[in-house]
């Protein structure tokens, strides 16, 4: 298969994917080592192909969405309380980001959905694997959240507020 055609069918196959597909699965699937597969969703990405690395594989951008960036503030204990408000009224948070005085905006993907995300998600920090990235700026955060419509992101926005997380 030429590479253009493999490009196109790896977007196709990603964005037709209901869950991330790991670079492995697609390098199998399309008969390659995993760095062309790399190397393919680089170029795919200079070409504006909005493609997104995660912890468990790869995936699309979801079109025709509302998207909106909450600031946060909360502790620790809180993280589990943030997320379940967020995906029980329908909403995908995409990523976690802070602004850092020295090294500027750091972001890392999340892409949580369902509270069984949301319990991997916590189990993953419990385990000492590392800090949430919120804790480098004293609670202060922010996320990236997509939803079916404006209306339920402003129901999202409401619960942030009354259970004072939402940050001003």
């Amino acid at each position: 298969m030429a590479g253009e055609k493999r490009r196109q069918e790896i977007l196709r196959y990603i964005e037709e994917s209901e869950k991330p597909v790991s670079g492995q699965k697609l390098a199998e699937i399309f008969h390659v080592s995993r760095q062309v597969i790399v190397q393919d969703i680089a170029l795919l990405r200079a070409g504006d192909k909005e493609i997104f690395s995660t912890n468990r594989g790869y995936i699309c951008r979801e079109k025709k969405r509302a998207v909106r960036i909450f600031r946060v503030f909360h502790s620790d204990e809180r993280i589990e309380e943030e997320l379940n408000l967020i995906v029980d009224w329908g909403g995908k948070v995409e990523d976690v980001f802070v602004d850092h005085e020295v090294y500027g905006e750091l972001r890392a993907p999340l892409n949580i959905s369902s509270r069984m995300q949301v319990r991997k998600f916590l189990e993953e920090i419990r385990s000492g694997k590392s800090r949430p990235l919120k804790n480098i700026t004293s609670g202060y955060h922010c996320h990236t959240v997509w939803a079916d419509s404006e209306e339920v992101l402003d129901r999202i926005q409401e619960s942030l507020k009354e259970a004072g997380i939402l940050s001003r």
